[in-house]
């Protein structure tokens, strides 16, 4: 493996939506998220009860860490010796501030490595907003940044999420387990801005992967996509099935089994800890319905692996791009036109 001089890249930037770090951050944070955008205030104050539910701390940050130190441990035993470093949306150290440290390191061009799997304009575009907003602010030292493709139908991730899947699965009674439910879940987002882009698609395709990879070893279990913590006013159209509807639907149908899948996130934070585990979970046990709650990718080994190969695959290091199923790999530059947010700027929910 080349040593950093002569690598095209000489940096990782780690970008992801941030959270608050304690109670009185939590205001703020929120602050930050909705400013712009067309969200109730009664919304963002349920939101900020579910920080304070748990110490105002959101789980992304120390999830977010564990990842940058996997990430590096990867580095450091198979290469490439790039250091990586952490850049939020809404919360601190800001996208500005990790470029700000990066050029006084040295860096000169990175890698982003944004925490989402699959293109929309929250997802995808506007990260990509802004770590160039990001960039004009820090002014001509800051580091050029090329964001890597969506990975949805990447190997390692399909294969982190069918482990998850699996250890659910096994807290259910061996002879149960054909009648199981997988509800695969992923933010809620705009219909004017899920016809911009291939989000819904990008997620059925994921969903079907690992139905499919799960299907190689056991049953081949029934599964839906369902959609969770919508934040926009309710006059706006949103992506539905609601996870709480559908679970109720499977529990009136005598369902006695769901894993609920949150294929949409990539670590157990607010949205899966609070709308899955508490209100989720209240409502099947109210409904006399088993709900088991798969985990996240989060620091899983093809996960990790997954990520060190795409940097190499963008540092012309791999001689495939892999990917599953009929799309393919994503492209590695987004046209001008990818993703916009749709004919009003959307609601975003808090992570």
């Amino acid at each position: 493996m080349p040593d950093t001089a002569e690598q095209p890249y000489d940096a990782l930037l780690l970008v992801s939506f941030g959270g608050p770090e304690g109670p009185d951050d939590v205001l703020p944070f929120l602050d930050n998220v909705l400013r712009g955008r067309r969200v109730p205030r009664e919304r963002m104050l349920q939101v900020a009860e579910h920080y304070r539910r748990f110490g105002g701390v959101s789980p992304i940050n120390e999830q977010n860490r564990s990842l940058i130190r996997a990430l590096e441990a990867e580095f450091q035993r198979q290469g490439p010796r790039l250091p990586v470093y952490l850049g939020n949306r809404n919360w601190h150290p800001l996208i500005a501030e990790a470029l700000t440290q990066m050029a006084a390191d040295g860096v000169r061009r990175a890698l982003a490595f944004c925490t989402s799997a699959y293109s929309s304009y929250s997802g995808c575009r506007q990260y990509r907003e802004n770590i160039e907003d990001a960039r004009t602010r820090v002014g001509p030292s800051a580091p050029r940044v090329d964001k890597l493709r969506v990975f949805y139908n990447h190997p390692g991730f399909v294969e982190a999420m069918t482990d998850r899947v699996r250890d659910a699965l096994a807290a259910i009674p061996s002879h149960r387990h054909a009648a199981a439910h997988l509800v695969f879940t992923a933010h809620s987002i705009p219909q004017a801005m899920a016809a911009n882009c291939r989000y819904q698609s990008q997620l059925a395709e994921s969903c079907r992967l690992v139905a499919d990879a799960l299907a190689e070893s056991g049953p081949r279990l029934p599964w839906q996509l369902v959609y969770q913590s919508r934040s926009g006013p309710p006059e706006q159209p949103w992506l539905e099935p609601d996870v709480r509807d559908y679970l109720g639907e499977l529990a009136g149908r005598g369902i006695h089994d769901a894993v609920v899948v949150p294929i949409g996130f990539l670590s157990d934070h607010m949205e899966v800890l609070y709308d899955l585990d508490v209100e989720a979970a209240a409502i099947c046990r109210s409904l006399g319905l088993n709900m088991l709650r798969a985990g996240t990718a989060g620091t899983h080994p093809a996960f990790v692996a997954m990520i060190r190969e795409l940097v190499l695959e963008r540092m012309g290091q791999v001689d495939q791009r892999r990917a599953l199923g009929a799309s393919g790999p994503s492209h590695d530059v987004c046209p001008a036109d990818c993703c916009p947010s749709g004919a009003t700027r959307p609601g975003e929910a808090a992570s």
